[in-house]
């Protein structure tokens, strides 16, 4: 299996192919399950092409979308390194969240509350296997 290094367009276009595929066979996600959030994501110290990538995630739909660039209106933007967005994002460890906000290694402008309730709040059914088959395709 192909691995892409994360954020990049081919780890986005095999991420958007895998959620696609797992959201189409899983029943519809219901909005008021999920805290809708917009967060404009500012990710540093990428390792390729580019120094700084901008992404957002969105989970206004009910499910979470990540993708380039920022969207606008935001609750908040969030400042972090690549080595913590990828724990965060691709591994799902929330200790890594923690332990980074704490040294001062993420920033956070805008509604931090909105984002102590997204991670709080519970997966969806697919939710698992997204994450498990985007983890397989990740360096």
């Amino acid at each position: 299996m192909a691995t892409y290094p994360f954020l990049s367009e081919a780890w986005l276009a095999e991420a958007r192919a895998i959620r696609s595929e797992l959201e189409s066979q899983a029943p519809p996600a219901d909005p008021s399950m999920v805290q809708a959030v917009r967060i404009n994501l500012v990710v540093t110290d990428v390792p390729f092409d580019e120094d700084t990538v901008h992404a957002h995630l969105d989970t206004s739909s009910g499910d979470i979308h990540l993708d380039l660039g920022h969207i606008d209106p935001v609750d908040l933007t969030v400042t972090l390194g690549y080595d913590v967005a990828r724990a965060i994002l691709v591994e799902g460890n929330p200790q890594a969240a923690m332990q980074a906000f704490m040294a001062g290694k993420i920033r956070v402008d805008g509604d931090i509350a909105k984002l102590m309730v997204l991670q709080a709040s519970a997966p969806t059914p697919a939710t698992g296997e997204i994450a498990a088959r985007i983890r397989s395709i990740t360096e």
